[in-house]
């Protein structure tokens, strides 16, 4: 059963502030957790409003306090691709009556974001208020004119009659991220000269107009959320004192909440991947809230972007950044996340690790967004845990990786006999090589959320155990979820360098700490070979670990001293020579994430990595790495190297498959047993989750 509005925390409680209401005057909110707006794609089609009623309904029943549904346009210019999620008719605010009743069902509040996307809409009927093309979108917009700007007024006003016609206890006004309230504040996006652009006066004018005519129309008892760009992030973007003005004015113009929103789209500058610093932004909330407070400007702030675990959002609060905390992809990876805090089980909560590979990666592929830790985001009514019907199972699961540790833990929630057994001595697999790397420390907290659900759930655990045939007899199921084994490119000279400690494989340099050299060839430009250059440029010091000299590398700055924020980037000298390879001809790094994978391009290219494509390894010898180029193999050339590490691939571990079968075993190949190819978690954790739901 959720949590009685009025049930506040004791005073004792380790997140007391997080978990205290937020008194609005005309609503109180039951604790101080906003569920920030993601995209899923459930919004694009309403055959899938069924869905997105389950998937709200579980996070208001996870005791969100104010939940803030992805983007929906107010009129199809504002669309962010064709026939995009639209809220403009009667008959669509019928069908989100499904939604906002499965939400005020749990006890929770729900707010429509009304999201128009400017110049950055991907189809060629978008708008914007110069006719300048974003970089990553193919269309360029077509500058509105007077009476087009006040058609967009009229669309986000009939879109908030229509969002509290359909039961939504309120409505996010997107103005920040580079979408087309925030183009009009910018010079960036702005070069109007008439009424709507030039002095920031008249820059301001249309998100201020928006908001006064949304506040009208929806009367007093009705939650605004302005969502306000505090770092822009790009040239020209907006000065401290535009940002503190607006502030001033949405906060006096009707706004019940400001929400952060920090970097456009299309800026060079990570904002929420895994490498950026928790709370990594939070300083920026602060310093307008102490602005706004020195002037008697009360209006609750919230601040937002790599929060993910109770402890950092209580912190926040407690040392006044903001009023209120949104956390959105936290809310994939665990929708109890506030049930869990309220009842002292944070140990228990499945932490986001930020790593966009099911969640924004999905959406900007046109899939339904899930979650890597958590494949029953977004996907409630289709991915079921019930409990075993008829006798329980004995089930024995052969390695504990991502896909073996989701498997067993999800057939022992549902009541099966489960043993898990590997041969380290320690669960998580390659999730061990991973939390080592530089910026990817957060697979820790996956690691500690499995150990404890293994607890949890009952799973009998034995480490340190290689098992045979003969050790998994009488058992109903075994599942195969032994990984995978470094592949051996077989480069002529290669056995000689191991012998000579020259050529390592990456798990020699990751989980065995081998010495490496100051000059280093890395063989393979997949998601490893890209990790480990990291790993080898950084050398145990975590840019993510200190947040003043992640913010120098990537060119942060206060906004009071640089416009929008944006400094000339200042990385650090590398701790290594490192030159990165790949067979395959074109760009190293096209196959990594669509959404991080920049990030870790940019990385390198600042650390001086030089990075080939097209690559013949021709041999090894103590000086290095021949190599050739292109198909004919031309221009034999030494990669000087003290030490290569090979990166080049993995092959499937799956000896025990053919004698269990031939013993007349019921076998299930799972992860990366089943399929090496890039190591890939979200297929791992999705077949173990899937196969425990199906046995």
């Amino acid at each position: 059963m959720a949590m009685p509005d009025n049930v506040a925390a004791a005073a004792d409680h380790p997140y007391a502030r997080l978990l205290a209401p937020l008194d609005l005057g005309f609503t109180q909110l039951r604790n101080r957790v906003l569920m920030g707006s993601m995209h899923t794609g459930l919004e694009d089609s309403r055959k899938h409003f069924e869905r997105m009623a389950a998937y709200f309904a579980e996070r208001a029943r996870g005791e969100v306090g104010l939940i803030v549904t992805g983007g929906f346009a107010p009129n199809i210019e504002g669309w962010a691709k064709p026939f995009a999620g639209t809220l403009a008719t009667s008959g669509a605010a019928r069908r989100h009556r499904v939604i906002t009743d499965a939400v005020h069902a749990e006890s929770g509040k729900i707010a429509l974001q009304i999201l128009h996307t400017g110049r950055y809409g991907y189809h060629p009927l978008c708008v914007a208020p110069s006719r300048l093309q974003s970089p990553i979108s193919p269309f360029t917009p077509h500058e509105l004119s007077s009476r087009g700007i006040e058609r967009q007024i009229r669309a986000f006003v009939r879109c908030t009659r229509l969002a509290r016609e359909a039961g939504y206890d309120g409505v996010e006004l997107m103005a920040s991220e580079g979408y087309f309230l925030n183009q009009f504040l910018a010079t960036h996006a702005n070069h109007r000269q008439d009424d709507w652009g030039g002095s920031y006066e008249k820059r301001m004018r249309l998100p201020l107009e928006v908001l006064a005519r949304m506040r009208e129309a929806a009367g007093p008892d009705f939650i605004i959320i302005f969502r306000l760009s505090m770092l822009d992030l790009v040239p020209e973007g907006s000065s401290w004192d535009e940002v503190v003005e607006l502030a001033r004015r949405v906060a006096r113009g009707g706004a019940t909440l400001i929400n952060s929103g920090i970097g456009w789209h299309e800026a060079r500058i990570p904002t929420i991947a895994t490498s950026v610093p928790r709370a990594g932004f939070a300083w920026v909330t602060a310093k307008l809230r102490a602005q706004l407070r020195a002037e008697g400007i009360t209006t609750p702030l919230i601040t937002s972007n790599r929060i993910n675990t109770p402890e950092v959002a209580e912190g926040l609060l407690a040392d006044g950044s903001a009023d209120m905390v949104s956390m959105a992809r936290p809310f994939l990876a665990d929708p109890d996340f506030v049930r869990k805090s309220r009842e002292r089980r944070a140990d228990e909560i499945n932490t986001c690790i930020a790593c966009n590979q099911a969640c924004l990666d999905h959406a900007f592929a046109q899939k339904i967004a899930s979650c890597l830790v958590n494949p029953r985001a977004a996907h409630e009514r289709e991915i079921v845990l019930r409990p075993v019907s008829g006798s329980p199972k004995r089930i024995a699961v052969v390695g504990a990786g991502p896909a073996g540790l989701a498997a067993a833990t999800t057939l022992a929630e549902r009541g099966h006999t489960v043993d898990l057994f590997d041969a380290s001595s320690d669960i998580g697999g390659q999730f061990n090589l991973a939390k080592r790397i530089p910026g990817k420390e957060e697979f820790h907290e996956t690691l500690r959320y499995f150990a404890r659900r293994l607890a949890v759930t009952g799973v009998r655990l034995h480490l340190n155990q290689r098992v045979n045939t003969a050790a998994l007899q009488g058992y109903d199921d075994i599942v195969l979820a032994t990984g995978v084994r470094p592949r051996d490119p077989g480069i002529p000279g290669q056995l000689e360098g191991q012998a000579r400690g020259q050529v390592l494989s990456y798990l020699d340099l990751l989980r065995d700490h081998r010495p490496v050299g100051q000059r280093v060839a890395v063989v393979g430009a997949g998601g490893i070979g890209f990790d480990v250059a990291e790993y080898l440029l950084e050398a145990g010091h975590s840019l993510t670990l200190h947040p003043e000299a992640w913010r120098r590398h990537w060119g942060v700055a206060d906004p009071a001293e640089a416009r929008g924020g944006l400094a000339r980037p200042a990385p650090e000298p590398a701790a290594r020579q490192v030159t990165l390879l790949q067979r395959k001809a074109g760009k190293p790094g096209s196959g990594l994430g669509k959404t991080t994978g920049w990030i870790h391009r940019s990385m390198l290219k600042m650390m001086g990595v030089e990075m080939l494509g097209g690559i013949h390894y021709e041999r090894i010898t103590p000086e290095g790495l021949w190599v050739s180029h292109g198909p004919t193999r031309e221009g034999l050339e030494l990669i000087p190297a003290d030490t290569i590490v090979l990166c080049a691939g993995q092959e499937p571990l799956r000896e025990l498959e053919a004698p269990l079968r031939a013993a007349g075993a019921s076998v299930h190949l799972i992860g990366g047993a089943q399929e090496a190819g890039e190591l890939d978690a979200k297929r791992a954790i999705l077949q173990g989750t899937q196969l425990g739901v199906r046995l």
